[in-house]
Protein backbone atom coordinates (compact mmCIF):
# COMPACT_ATOMS: atom_id res chain seq x y z
CA UNK A 1 0.00 0.00 0.00
CA UNK A 2 2.43 2.57 0.92
CA UNK A 3 5.17 1.51 -1.49
CA UNK A 4 2.82 2.19 -4.27
CA UNK A 5 2.13 5.78 -2.95
CA UNK A 6 5.85 6.43 -2.52
CA UNK A 7 6.53 4.96 -6.16
CA UNK A 8 4.22 7.68 -7.47
CA UNK A 9 5.60 10.11 -5.22
CA UNK A 10 9.01 9.09 -7.14
CA UNK A 11 7.60 9.77 -10.19
CA UNK A 12 6.62 13.07 -9.49
CA UNK A 13 9.80 14.24 -8.91
CA UNK A 14 10.02 13.65 -5.02
CA UNK A 15 13.03 11.45 -5.37
CA UNK A 16 13.92 10.96 -2.01
CA UNK A 17 10.61 8.48 -1.44
CA UNK A 18 12.97 6.08 -3.92
CA UNK A 19 14.20 4.69 -0.83
CA UNK A 20 11.09 2.96 -0.53
CA UNK A 21 12.17 1.02 -3.53
CA UNK A 22 14.70 -0.95 -1.58
CA UNK A 23 13.31 -3.79 0.61
CA UNK A 24 16.00 -4.21 3.12
CA UNK A 25 14.91 -0.34 4.12
CA UNK A 26 11.39 -1.54 4.50
CA UNK A 27 12.00 -4.61 6.14
CA UNK A 28 13.31 -2.26 8.75
CA UNK A 29 10.02 -0.06 8.47
CA UNK A 30 8.41 -3.60 8.81
CA UNK A 31 9.59 -4.92 12.12
CA UNK A 32 9.40 -1.49 13.58
CA UNK A 33 5.64 -1.04 12.62
CA UNK A 34 4.97 -4.74 13.58
CA UNK A 35 6.78 -4.24 16.99
CA UNK A 36 4.85 -0.52 17.95
CA UNK A 37 1.55 -2.00 17.32
CA UNK A 38 1.90 -5.14 19.18
CA UNK A 39 3.55 -3.02 22.14
CA UNK A 40 0.46 -0.69 21.76
CA UNK A 41 -2.09 -2.78 21.18
CA UNK A 42 -0.92 -5.66 23.57
CA UNK A 43 -2.36 -4.56 26.69
CA UNK A 44 -5.33 -3.83 25.11
CA UNK A 45 -5.74 -7.37 23.96
CA UNK A 46 -4.78 -8.94 27.33
CA UNK A 47 -7.68 -6.54 28.92
CA UNK A 48 -10.15 -8.00 26.37
CA UNK A 49 -9.19 -11.34 26.68
CA UNK A 50 -9.46 -11.64 30.19
CA UNK A 51 -13.10 -9.85 30.11
CA UNK A 52 -14.36 -12.46 27.75
CA UNK A 53 -12.55 -15.00 30.24
CA UNK A 54 -10.61 -16.29 27.07
CA UNK A 55 -8.08 -18.13 30.18
CA UNK A 56 -5.75 -20.99 29.45
CA UNK A 57 -7.30 -24.37 30.30
CA UNK A 58 -3.90 -26.77 31.90
CA UNK A 59 -3.77 -30.46 31.38
CA UNK A 60 -4.58 -32.23 34.20
CA UNK A 61 -1.66 -34.26 33.13
CA UNK A 62 0.62 -32.29 32.79
CA UNK A 63 3.12 -30.45 35.45
CA UNK A 64 1.68 -29.44 38.54
CA UNK A 65 3.98 -26.35 38.77
CA UNK A 66 1.45 -25.22 35.75
CA UNK A 67 -1.91 -25.20 37.63
CA UNK A 68 -1.05 -22.07 38.62
CA UNK A 69 -1.32 -20.72 35.41
CA UNK A 70 -5.22 -21.50 34.61
CA UNK A 71 -6.99 -18.64 33.76
CA UNK A 72 -4.16 -16.98 32.53
CA UNK A 73 -5.67 -15.51 29.23
CA UNK A 74 -4.73 -17.08 25.65
CA UNK A 75 -5.08 -16.94 21.98
CA UNK A 76 -2.15 -14.20 21.91
CA UNK A 77 -1.44 -15.07 18.62
CA UNK A 78 -4.25 -12.87 17.02
CA UNK A 79 -2.09 -10.09 18.59
CA UNK A 80 0.76 -11.32 16.68
CA UNK A 81 -1.21 -12.04 13.51
CA UNK A 82 -3.04 -8.56 13.68
CA UNK A 83 0.81 -7.38 13.74
CA UNK A 84 2.46 -9.09 11.15
CA UNK A 85 -0.50 -8.39 9.01
CA UNK A 86 -0.90 -4.70 9.12
CA UNK A 87 2.95 -4.11 8.51
CA UNK A 88 2.70 -6.50 5.65
CA UNK A 89 0.11 -5.07 3.72
CA UNK A 90 1.75 -1.73 4.28
CA UNK A 91 5.40 -2.05 3.76
CA UNK A 92 5.07 -5.30 1.44
CA UNK A 93 4.61 -5.29 -2.61
CA UNK A 94 1.13 -6.28 -3.44
CA UNK A 95 2.14 -7.69 -6.76
CA UNK A 96 4.42 -10.11 -5.15
CA UNK A 97 2.59 -13.79 -5.33
CA UNK A 98 4.96 -15.06 -2.21
CA UNK A 99 3.68 -13.02 0.43
CA UNK A 100 0.29 -13.37 -0.46
CA UNK A 101 1.22 -17.52 -0.62
CA UNK A 102 2.40 -17.21 2.87
CA UNK A 103 -0.15 -14.50 4.48
CA UNK A 104 -2.64 -17.07 3.39
CA UNK A 105 -1.12 -20.20 4.49
CA UNK A 106 -0.48 -18.37 7.55
CA UNK A 107 -4.02 -16.64 8.49
CA UNK A 108 -5.26 -20.29 7.26
CA UNK A 109 -3.34 -22.21 10.47
CA UNK A 110 -4.56 -19.14 12.10
CA UNK A 111 -7.95 -19.74 11.87
CA UNK A 112 -7.78 -23.63 12.87
CA UNK A 113 -5.71 -22.55 15.78
CA UNK A 114 -8.40 -20.02 16.85
CA UNK A 115 -11.34 -22.99 16.10
CA UNK A 116 -8.96 -25.22 18.57
CA UNK A 117 -8.65 -22.31 21.26
CA UNK A 118 -11.82 -21.59 20.59
CA UNK A 119 -13.54 -24.96 22.24
CA UNK A 120 -10.79 -25.34 24.19
CA UNK A 121 -12.22 -21.82 26.01
CA UNK A 122 -15.60 -22.23 25.34
CA UNK A 123 -15.97 -25.58 25.83
CA UNK A 124 -13.49 -25.93 28.97
CA UNK A 125 -11.50 -28.84 27.29
CA UNK A 126 -8.34 -28.62 27.44
CA UNK A 127 -8.02 -31.17 24.41
CA UNK A 128 -9.76 -28.81 22.33
CA UNK A 129 -10.31 -29.42 18.68
CA UNK A 130 -10.39 -33.71 17.89
CA UNK A 131 -6.84 -34.42 16.35
CA UNK A 132 -8.07 -36.14 13.36
CA UNK A 133 -10.15 -32.71 12.25
CA UNK A 134 -7.59 -30.66 12.89
CA UNK A 135 -4.93 -32.60 10.69
CA UNK A 136 -7.56 -32.99 7.78
CA UNK A 137 -7.01 -28.98 7.79
CA UNK A 138 -3.69 -28.34 7.99
CA UNK A 139 -3.68 -30.85 5.18
CA UNK A 140 -6.13 -29.32 2.74
CA UNK A 141 -4.11 -26.09 3.03
CA UNK A 142 -0.78 -27.73 2.99
CA UNK A 143 -1.80 -29.26 -0.14
CA UNK A 144 -3.34 -26.24 -1.87
CA UNK A 145 -0.53 -24.14 -1.07
CA UNK A 146 1.94 -27.24 -2.27
CA UNK A 147 0.66 -27.78 -5.36
CA UNK A 148 0.66 -23.50 -6.00
CA UNK A 149 4.36 -23.50 -5.07
CA UNK A 150 5.49 -26.35 -7.10
CA UNK A 151 4.62 -24.20 -10.26
CA UNK A 152 5.12 -20.49 -8.42
CA UNK A 153 8.79 -21.28 -7.65
CA UNK A 154 9.36 -22.69 -11.24
CA UNK A 155 8.71 -19.32 -13.51
CA UNK A 156 9.48 -15.69 -13.57
CA UNK A 157 8.11 -13.33 -10.62
CA UNK A 158 4.46 -12.54 -11.58
CA UNK A 159 4.17 -15.43 -15.00
CA UNK A 160 1.00 -17.06 -15.23
CA UNK A 161 1.62 -20.58 -13.55
CA UNK A 162 -1.77 -21.91 -15.94
CA UNK A 163 0.92 -22.69 -19.13
CA UNK A 164 3.36 -24.77 -17.12
CA UNK A 165 0.40 -26.17 -15.13
CA UNK A 166 -0.95 -27.37 -18.78
CA UNK A 167 1.96 -28.52 -20.29
CA UNK A 168 2.47 -30.94 -17.03
CA UNK A 169 -0.52 -32.53 -17.50
CA UNK A 170 -0.27 -32.62 -21.74
CA UNK A 171 3.38 -34.54 -20.62
CA UNK A 172 1.39 -37.30 -18.80
CA UNK A 173 2.58 -35.67 -15.42
CA UNK A 174 6.16 -36.64 -16.30
CA UNK A 175 7.93 -32.94 -17.00
CA UNK A 176 10.33 -32.11 -14.67
CA UNK A 177 10.74 -29.04 -12.81
CA UNK A 178 13.62 -26.39 -13.44
CA UNK A 179 16.67 -27.00 -10.91
CA UNK A 180 15.46 -23.93 -8.81
CA UNK A 181 13.20 -26.14 -7.69
CA UNK A 182 15.04 -28.75 -6.71
CA UNK A 183 15.86 -30.24 -3.05
CA UNK A 184 19.53 -28.41 -1.60
CA UNK A 185 21.85 -30.05 0.26
CA UNK A 186 23.40 -27.72 2.22
CA UNK A 187 27.78 -27.49 3.03
CA UNK A 188 28.20 -28.41 -0.64
CA UNK A 189 28.34 -26.60 -3.84
CA UNK A 190 26.74 -28.24 -6.15
CA UNK A 191 24.70 -31.03 -4.73
CA UNK A 192 20.58 -30.59 -5.21
CA UNK A 193 18.05 -33.37 -6.37
CA UNK A 194 15.56 -32.74 -8.78
CA UNK A 195 12.03 -33.87 -7.27
CA UNK A 196 9.59 -33.57 -9.63
CA UNK A 197 6.09 -32.26 -9.35
CA UNK A 198 4.82 -34.85 -6.69
CA UNK A 199 8.05 -35.06 -4.92
CA UNK A 200 7.92 -30.92 -4.60
CA UNK A 201 4.62 -31.06 -3.12
CA UNK A 202 5.15 -34.24 -1.34
CA UNK A 203 7.71 -32.53 0.51
CA UNK A 204 6.28 -28.95 0.52
CA UNK A 205 3.34 -30.93 2.71
CA UNK A 206 5.49 -32.32 4.97
CA UNK A 207 7.54 -29.13 5.63
CA UNK A 208 4.40 -26.91 5.94
CA UNK A 209 2.02 -29.12 8.16
CA UNK A 210 4.94 -30.54 10.09
CA UNK A 211 6.65 -27.24 11.21
CA UNK A 212 3.55 -25.79 12.08
CA UNK A 213 2.33 -29.03 14.98
CA UNK A 214 6.07 -28.75 15.75
CA UNK A 215 5.89 -24.87 16.77
CA UNK A 216 2.57 -25.66 18.44
CA UNK A 217 4.39 -28.89 20.52
CA UNK A 218 7.23 -26.01 21.39
CA UNK A 219 4.66 -23.75 22.87
CA UNK A 220 4.41 -25.09 26.22
CA UNK A 221 6.17 -22.65 28.68
CA UNK A 222 6.40 -18.73 28.93
CA UNK A 223 8.43 -17.35 25.86
CA UNK A 224 9.72 -21.01 24.88
CA UNK A 225 8.23 -21.12 21.35
CA UNK A 226 8.14 -17.39 20.39
CA UNK A 227 11.68 -16.41 20.06
CA UNK A 228 13.29 -19.65 18.47
CA UNK A 229 10.04 -18.68 15.64
CA UNK A 230 11.91 -15.02 15.85
CA UNK A 231 15.19 -15.83 14.64
CA UNK A 232 14.72 -18.64 12.73
CA UNK A 233 12.18 -16.08 10.67
CA UNK A 234 14.95 -13.48 10.88
CA UNK A 235 17.13 -16.09 9.09
CA UNK A 236 15.18 -17.05 6.38
CA UNK A 237 14.53 -13.38 5.69
CA UNK A 238 17.97 -13.36 4.86
CA UNK A 239 18.07 -16.10 2.75
CA UNK A 240 15.00 -14.85 0.95
CA UNK A 241 17.04 -11.43 0.42
CA UNK A 242 20.10 -13.55 -0.99
CA UNK A 243 18.15 -15.86 -3.35
CA UNK A 244 16.06 -13.07 -4.25
CA UNK A 245 18.71 -11.01 -5.76
CA UNK A 246 20.69 -12.24 -9.34
CA UNK A 247 23.88 -11.11 -8.34
CA UNK A 248 23.76 -12.17 -4.47
CA UNK A 249 22.40 -16.05 -5.94
CA UNK A 250 25.13 -16.45 -8.73
CA UNK A 251 27.76 -15.40 -6.14
CA UNK A 252 26.65 -17.60 -3.02
CA UNK A 253 25.68 -20.52 -5.40
CA UNK A 254 22.18 -20.40 -4.49
CA UNK A 255 18.94 -20.89 -7.39
CA UNK A 256 17.95 -17.38 -8.47
CA UNK A 257 13.72 -17.30 -7.43
CA UNK A 258 12.79 -13.97 -8.21
CA UNK A 259 10.43 -12.12 -5.77
CA UNK A 260 11.39 -14.27 -3.29
CA UNK A 261 13.17 -11.27 -1.95
CA UNK A 262 9.91 -9.69 -0.94
CA UNK A 263 9.62 -12.12 1.69
CA UNK A 264 12.46 -10.25 3.56
CA UNK A 265 9.64 -7.69 4.32
CA UNK A 266 7.18 -10.51 5.89
CA UNK A 267 9.77 -11.92 8.30
CA UNK A 268 11.16 -8.47 9.44
CA UNK A 269 7.31 -7.96 10.34
CA UNK A 270 7.51 -11.09 12.30
CA UNK A 271 10.23 -10.41 14.08
CA UNK A 272 8.52 -7.38 15.18
CA UNK A 273 5.30 -9.24 16.14
CA UNK A 274 7.07 -11.74 18.13
CA UNK A 275 9.38 -9.20 19.89
CA UNK A 276 6.09 -7.27 20.89
CA UNK A 277 4.40 -10.43 21.81
CA UNK A 278 7.30 -11.85 23.87
CA UNK A 279 7.04 -8.43 26.05
CA UNK A 280 3.97 -9.96 27.31
CA UNK A 281 4.40 -13.27 27.12
CA UNK A 282 8.21 -13.87 28.87
CA UNK A 283 8.10 -15.10 32.31
CA UNK A 284 5.74 -14.67 34.34
CA UNK A 285 3.27 -14.37 30.76
CA UNK A 286 0.33 -12.28 31.00
CA UNK A 287 -0.86 -13.80 28.14
CA UNK A 288 -0.78 -16.86 26.12
CA UNK A 289 -0.09 -17.70 21.94
CA UNK A 290 -2.46 -20.30 21.80
CA UNK A 291 -2.99 -22.51 18.76
CA UNK A 292 -4.08 -19.72 17.08
CA UNK A 293 -0.65 -18.01 16.66
CA UNK A 294 1.61 -21.42 16.96
CA UNK A 295 -0.14 -23.33 14.13
CA UNK A 296 0.40 -19.96 12.18
CA UNK A 297 3.72 -19.17 13.04
CA UNK A 298 4.79 -22.76 12.40
CA UNK A 299 2.62 -22.65 8.86
CA UNK A 300 4.52 -19.19 8.07
CA UNK A 301 8.23 -20.34 8.43
CA UNK A 302 7.50 -23.74 6.36
CA UNK A 303 5.97 -21.90 3.55
CA UNK A 304 8.67 -19.22 3.42
CA UNK A 305 11.59 -21.98 3.72
CA UNK A 306 10.20 -23.76 0.81
CA UNK A 307 10.46 -20.56 -1.19
CA UNK A 308 13.57 -20.19 -0.83
CA UNK A 309 14.45 -23.16 -1.17
CA UNK A 310 15.85 -23.80 2.24
CA UNK A 311 14.12 -26.96 3.33
CA UNK A 312 16.81 -28.83 5.38
CA UNK A 313 18.58 -25.51 6.69
CA UNK A 314 15.26 -24.94 7.98
CA UNK A 315 15.36 -28.75 9.85
CA UNK A 316 18.62 -27.63 11.49
CA UNK A 317 17.71 -24.11 12.22
CA UNK A 318 14.13 -25.02 14.08
CA UNK A 319 16.66 -27.73 15.85
CA UNK A 320 14.49 -26.99 18.97
CA UNK A 321 11.21 -27.66 17.23
CA UNK A 322 12.73 -31.23 16.09
CA UNK A 323 13.69 -31.75 19.51
CA UNK A 324 10.15 -31.30 20.90
CA UNK A 325 8.47 -33.31 17.71
CA UNK A 326 10.18 -36.08 17.95
CA UNK A 327 10.25 -36.37 21.58
CA UNK A 328 6.73 -36.57 21.48
CA UNK A 329 6.96 -39.05 18.53
CA UNK A 330 9.05 -41.64 20.62
CA UNK A 331 7.41 -41.32 23.92
CA UNK A 332 4.04 -42.41 22.32
CA UNK A 333 5.82 -45.39 20.26
CA UNK A 334 7.65 -46.59 23.07
CA UNK A 335 4.65 -46.54 25.10
CA UNK A 336 2.26 -48.31 23.40
CA UNK A 337 4.93 -50.81 22.00
CA UNK A 338 5.98 -51.93 25.49
CA UNK A 339 2.01 -51.81 26.77
CA UNK A 340 1.58 -54.07 23.98
CA UNK A 341 4.52 -56.23 24.79
CA UNK A 342 4.72 -56.43 28.68
CA UNK A 343 1.03 -55.13 29.53
CA UNK A 344 2.07 -51.96 30.87
CA UNK A 345 3.24 -48.86 29.30
CA UNK A 346 6.71 -47.56 30.06
CA UNK A 347 7.90 -44.15 29.29
CA UNK A 348 11.49 -42.72 27.61
CA UNK A 349 11.31 -39.49 29.24
CA UNK A 350 9.91 -38.69 32.40
CA UNK A 351 7.17 -36.21 30.47
CA UNK A 352 6.75 -34.91 26.90
CA UNK A 353 7.33 -32.65 24.92
CA UNK A 354 11.19 -32.50 25.85
CA UNK A 355 10.66 -28.90 28.03
CA UNK A 356 8.30 -30.92 30.24
CA UNK A 357 11.28 -33.56 30.72
CA UNK A 358 13.73 -31.21 31.93
CA UNK A 359 11.10 -29.38 33.90
CA UNK A 360 9.87 -32.85 35.90
CA UNK A 361 13.63 -33.43 36.80
CA UNK A 362 13.84 -30.42 38.79
CA UNK A 363 14.95 -27.37 35.83
CA UNK A 364 13.55 -24.84 36.47
CA UNK A 365 10.76 -22.88 34.18
CA UNK A 366 13.59 -19.91 32.99
CA UNK A 367 16.09 -22.12 32.89
CA UNK A 368 14.63 -24.40 30.60
CA UNK A 369 13.47 -21.30 28.68
CA UNK A 370 17.03 -19.36 28.28
CA UNK A 371 18.56 -22.76 27.41
CA UNK A 372 16.63 -23.44 24.65
CA UNK A 373 16.71 -19.80 23.09
CA UNK A 374 20.81 -20.45 23.31
CA UNK A 375 20.33 -23.50 21.69
CA UNK A 376 18.13 -21.89 19.03
CA UNK A 377 20.49 -19.37 18.98
CA UNK A 378 22.98 -21.26 18.07
CA UNK A 379 21.37 -23.78 15.46
CA UNK A 380 20.62 -20.68 13.55
CA UNK A 381 24.06 -19.27 13.38
CA UNK A 382 25.31 -22.44 11.99
CA UNK A 383 22.47 -22.27 9.50
CA UNK A 384 23.35 -18.80 8.19
CA UNK A 385 26.93 -20.71 7.99
CA UNK A 386 25.47 -22.41 5.12
CA UNK A 387 25.56 -18.87 2.71
CA UNK A 388 29.20 -19.05 2.50
CA UNK A 389 30.10 -22.83 3.86
CA UNK A 390 29.61 -24.84 0.46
Amino acid sequence: MLLELARWLSDEHIRAFAVFDYITFRAVLACATALLIGLVAGPRVIRRLTELKIGQAVRSYGPQTHLVKTGTPTMGGVLILISIGISTLLWSDWSNRFVWVVLLVTFGFGWIGWADDYRKVVHRDPEGMPARQKFMWQALIGLVAAIYLAFAVSVPANTDLWPLFRDWVLSGFAMPLPTRADLIVPFFKSVSYPLGVFGFVALTWAVIVGTSNAVNLTDGLDGLAIMPTVMVGAALGVFAYVVGRVDYSKYLLFPYIPGAGELMVLCAALGGAGLAFLWFNAYPAQVFMGDVGALALGGMLGTVAVIVRQEIVLFIMGGVFVAETLSVMLQVVWFKYTKRKYGEGRRILRMAPLHHHFEVGGWKETQVVVRFWIISMMLVLIGLSTLKLR
